[in-house]
């Protein structure tokens, strides 16, 4: 959010909404930054990769997230962005998670 040029009365924000669906519960972060690509949403949750010049960041902390939500709790994580309009990442996570 911080490489996009705001407008004069408008701030950086992150909305976080949460609602229950069917037996998940589904959380979305929205932002206003810059928005990304189609080229870059693709790859996002790979590990390393990053848009951010060397030495700020790893790439590592959406795939790390990926990973936690998909391998742990049994969920998924997407991402929906529109180039200069922000973009959402929409959590989705099973109310209740069968264990053996």
């Amino acid at each position: 959010m911080s490489t996009k040029n705001h407008a004069e009365n408008e701030k950086p924000e992150i909305t976080i909404s949460t609602h229950h669906e069917n037996n998940s519960v589904v959380i979305t972060f929205t932002d206003n930054g810059p928005g990304m690509d189609e080229n870059t949403r693709k790859k996002i949750f790979e590990p390393f990769y990053t848009t951010k010049q060397p030495g700020n960041g790893t790439g590592l902390g959406l795939s790390v997230s990926y990973y936690i939500i998909v391998n742990g709790h049994g969920g998924t994580i997407t991402a929906e962005s529109t180039p200069g309009k922000g973009s959402s990442f929409i959590i989705t996570l099973p109310v209740k998670k069968d264990i053996k």
